[in-house]
């Protein structure tokens, strides 16, 4: 699946959950605007993300970790068809056990994998954050679910969608991080360090 149009159609027909396209551009540009060289992308899925991020600048070299072995065998081949095996390292695993090497920064942290794990993975990887860093989470209205419980009648749904909320409160009252929120696609947050 060589094309990005191909990766697409098969995320669509295979219920692949994948960035929208306003997210993944969002994020290209943040890449190009902050000269970021290093990514940390929790959820590969298919590789979608980290084939646009590798390819969003020259100088970026993206680090990805999925936990489900199919997904993961796609992403390989996906990464291997735009040959990109030199700028994305995929990491077959749980993010929940995963660490970088202990001298390893990034510039940018990308957490889109378990939304009820949103909090563990953003303290988890907080500390591999480089100085002038950002984490970036997206699907924070999932689909509008977030903000209206009404739209779902599914229990674990609706557990899921109040695991987002406590993560969004958990944002806003970060005494390390200050958060900005975009309505951008399903809704994303860029997190800095305060000053």
């Amino acid at each position: 699946m060589q094309q990005m149009t191909d990766i697409k159609d098969f995320a669509d027909m295979h219920s692949v959950p994948i960035m929208q396209d306003e997210g993944i551009n969002f994020i290209c540009e943040y890449i190009k605007k902050h000269d970021v060289h290093s990514v940390l992308e929790i959820g590969t899925a298919i590789g979608f993300s980290s084939i646009n991020f590798a390819c969003a600048s020259s100088e970026v070299h993206v680090t990805t970790i999925e936990l489900d072995e199919v997904r993961c065998k796609s992403a390989l081949k996906n990464i291997a068809d735009n040959a990109l095996s030199d700028k994305i390292t995929v990491h077959l695993g749980d993010a929940g056990e995963w660490l970088p090497p202990p001298n390893q920064l990034f510039d940018l942290i990308f957490i889109d994998g378990p939304k009820a794990q949103y909090i563990n993975h953003f303290e988890r990887f907080a500390p591999y954050l480089a100085p002038q860093g950002a984490i970036i989470t997206d699907n924070l209205s999932f689909h509008g679910m977030v903000e209206d419980l009404s739209l779902t009648h599914n229990y674990s749904t609706i557990k899921m969608m109040r695991k987002i909320r406590k993560f969004k409160a958990f944002l806003n009252g970060n005494a390390e991080f200050h958060t900005i929120f975009y309505d951008i696609g399903d809704k994303i947050s860029v997190s800095q360090r305060k000053s």
